[in-house]
């Protein structure tokens, strides 16, 4: 099974300070060897926009050398997923402006026969990483 990172679960792996973090490497551990993690332009892009923003991240740059590292640690189990869709691949529950980034992810995903993978338990027919109390 492939999986396209939605930026949270990207956020959850590459920050080890956040409380999700255990949880989303539990999940990439325990299907590194049955499947292949994916960013897309967007996922990468919300990384360093939102990790920046939220003060993960001292600046663009050390967001993007995060990103460059988790990625190169993971030796080859996350590859980029060039994006090719427009706004008329939106699924149909995308009813509203705060969903067409999920739902565009998520129509993606299908199309290159991954699941989306998020901790967002409102996008229907992701893969949801269980966060534990």
């Amino acid at each position: 099974m492939r999986f396209l990172l939605v930026c949270d679960a990207l956020l959850a792996l590459g920050h080890a300070g956040l409380s999700q973090h255990t949880q989303a490497s539990a999940f990439f551990a325990a299907h590194s060897g049955s499947g292949r993690f994916l960013t897309t332009p967007i996922s990468e892009l919300a990384f360093v926009r939102i990790g920046t923003h939220a003060g993960y991240f001292s600046s663009i740059v050390h967001a993007q050398t995060v990103l460059a590292q988790l990625v190169s640690s993971a030796s080859g189990r996350i590859a980029f997923l060039p994006d090719d869709l427009g706004a008329a691949s939106l699924p149909a529950y995308v009813t509203r402006p705060r969903d067409t980034t999920d739902g565009h992810l998520l129509s993606l995903a299908r199309r290159h026969s991954a699941k989306l993978l998020t901790f967002d338990t409102g996008i229907p027919g992701a893969e949801l990483i269980k966060q534990t109390q």
